[in-house]
């Protein structure tokens, strides 16, 4: 009678042993297949994501739509943009964001992409560039063709656009998937 009760015992622990294998298997595949949902939602978007996704870029996001930058943003890059945030374009002279989003966008595309380096440069990339070029600073070509003019002033990198005006980058290395952005406290001219 032992012998009886043994066997459904031992056959019940097999199955249930094979069912908890199962479960940890099932288990496995799960947290495998969490870590990596959490590692693609870990990996950050598109320069036009990363900057759609920050209320404080809610002007750029307005003007680079309106200038027909936004697939080129969204493009393989890799790019560095300098980052006008919103405060920056309410610097600008009343009605001036409008006109250049509403009739003056061929303007609005020159202006922005003066904001837009080829390639990523890190900030400690740009910070040994402007260290190597000297007390004239670095010259930084955009992919408008232009040239900005990067230097430390008290501590701080500060842009400078063709026509003098400076901009300070209050934020460096915010990453994206094709590229890098850094804040900029003002909007840059060619």
């Amino acid at each position: 009678m032992t012998k009886k009760f043994l066997t459904p015992l031992m056959l019940g622990s097999a199955l249930a042993l094979a069912a908890c294998g199962g479960a940890a298997d099932e288990a496995t595949t799960d947290d495998a297949m969490a870590d990596e949902m959490a590692n693609e939602t870990a990996t950050p978007g598109t320069i036009v994501d990363v900057a759609s996704g920050n209320e404080d870029f809610g002007t750029l996001v307005a003007a680079v739509t309106a200038a027909g930058l936004g697939d080129t943003l969204a493009g393989e890059g890799p790019f560095t943009v300098f980052a006008p945030t919103n405060a920056a374009f309410d610097a600008l002279p009343e009605g001036t964001v409008e006109t250049l989003t509403t009739t003056e966008t061929e303007q609005l595309g020159a202006i922005l992409t003066y904001h837009v380096v080829a390639g990523e440069v890190m900030a400690a990339d740009l910070l040994a560039a402007i260290e190597g070029a000297g007390e004239a600073g670095y010259s930084v070509e955009t992919v408008n063709g232009g040239t900005l003019v990067a230097s430390v002033v008290d501590g701080g990198v500060v842009l400078t656009d063709a026509q003098g005006n400076t901009a300070n980058v209050t934020a460096t290395d915010v990453d994206a998937s094709n590229g890098v952005i850094h804040v900029i406290d003002t909007v840059l001219m060619p």
